[in-house]
């Protein structure tokens, strides 16, 4: 069976995540979120001997979002997500990067996802949930068989995404939580877009912002 696992190297001044998950049994790659320092992400896959596949994006804010237009020029590469409700944010990506110290260039996702898609690296097919909150087009990536996801910018160990952004919306975000991420289970790992990951189960016992404790 095919397993996942994902090589986590933390780019831009925001230390972004930027995982690269791969397939175990192809080497097949995909580059999770590129904000910046794409050399850093393109030496990471050679030095595992990974085949780049594509390129997929969470959500659309500078730095997850950054490097995607210049990894798949280099590459060759299609960028596949976020959701179209990010278009904003796309548009304005390269004033984003001004704003904070960030090269960046506009793109266009080959793919748009929704709620309920698939997508594919190597033999892996992973689901796509649309959970907006933090931004209104943000997805994540499940391996179900894994029990592995990959967040982004939703939840966080012991805390949640920013909705003070804009069109971040506090509410969506909660309700993302409770109605997306939890209901997949407490056994499922992720990997989030800043710091170390967690377990579904650990943030619903201890996390001061959506625990069960928290939200009752």
């Amino acid at each position: 069976m095919s397993q996942i696992k994902a090589l986590i190297n933390p780019v831009t001044p925001f230390q972004q995540n930027a995982p690269i998950i791969y397939c175990t049994e192809t080497n097949k790659c995909a580059f999770v979120d590129p904000g910046g320092e794409i050399d850093v992400l393109i030496e990471s896959a050679k030095q595992h001997n990974l085949m780049p596949e594509k390129i997929l994006l969470t959500h659309a804010h500078i730095d997850h979002a950054g490097g995607a237009y210049e990894l798949s020029r280099i590459l060759n590469l299609k960028i596949e997500g976020p959701h179209r409700d990010d278009q904003f944010l796309i548009d304005t990506i390269e004033e984003q990067g001004r704003m904070v110290g960030i090269p960046a260039s506009k793109f266009v996702p080959d793919i748009w996802f929704e709620d309920g898609d698939k997508v594919t690296v190597g033999n892996l097919s992973l689901d796509i949930y649309f959970c907006p909150g933090h931004t209104p087009g943000h997805i994540i990536f499940v391996h179900q068989d894994s029990k592995f996801a990959i967040v982004g910018d939703v939840l966080f160990r012991g805390s949640i995404g920013r909705t003070d952004l804009p069109g971040g919306n506090h509410q969506d975000l909660l309700d993302s939580i409770t109605t997306k991420l939890w209901p997949l289970g407490s056994d499922i790992e992720f990997v989030c877009g800043h710091g170390p990951g967690s377990t579904f189960g650990q943030e619903r016992i201890d996390n001061a912002f959506v625990s069960d404790r928290a939200l009752s």
